[in-house]
């Protein structure tokens, strides 16, 4: 007689804790068995959509290409340019710096990290000079700067 009341309890605990695992209300065993079912499909579901975006992750650090991406945008007070990528870039803030030289950029602002990943953002202006008076605009920096990263790229891959 004991040994049925132990199994009653101990089945009313794991109904009990059943659903509150599974956010159920019902009170039927039956339809607390079907949502603990449900639930477990659900979950399924998701760690197989997990473990697939693991793959495709894992794939994409594989084949990343290595290109940092650039941007270059007017301002009032100059030019804001950001070159960002998902790699550390040895000595691509060289080939940068050694572009903004050759437009003759002065760098008034700038934020660099080259640890995980690269990242650069710089605001920089036109210096005053009598050599050089063709005018900046985004698209030469732009192009400029994208050849230093394509140097900088043929340089560090051989």
């Amino acid at each position: 007689m004991v040994s049925k009341v132990h199994k009653r309890t101990a089945m009313y605990r794991n109904l009990q804790l059943l659903r509150s695992i599974t956010y159920s209300t019902s009170q039927r065993k039956t339809s607390v068995i079907l949502e603990a079912t449900q639930y477990i499909r659900d979950l399924k579901r998701k760690l197989e959509e997990l473990n697939l975006l693991a793959v495709a992750t894992a794939q994409k650090i594989v084949d990343y290409d290595p290109m940092p991406k650039l941007k270059v945008e007017a301002k009032d007070e100059g030019f804001v340019i950001k070159v960002l990528s998902e790699r550390s870039c040895k000595g691509l803030l060289v080939f940068i710096l050694e572009s903004f030289e050759k437009l003759g950029l002065e760098v008034l602002q700038a934020r660099v990290s080259c640890v995980d990943n690269f990242c650069l953002e710089a605001v920089g202006n036109k210096q005053e000079s009598n050599e050089d008076t063709r005018p900046l605009n985004a698209q030469l920096i732009e192009q400029v700067v994208s050849k230093a990263i394509r140097n900088w790229r043929e340089v560090t891959q051989d």
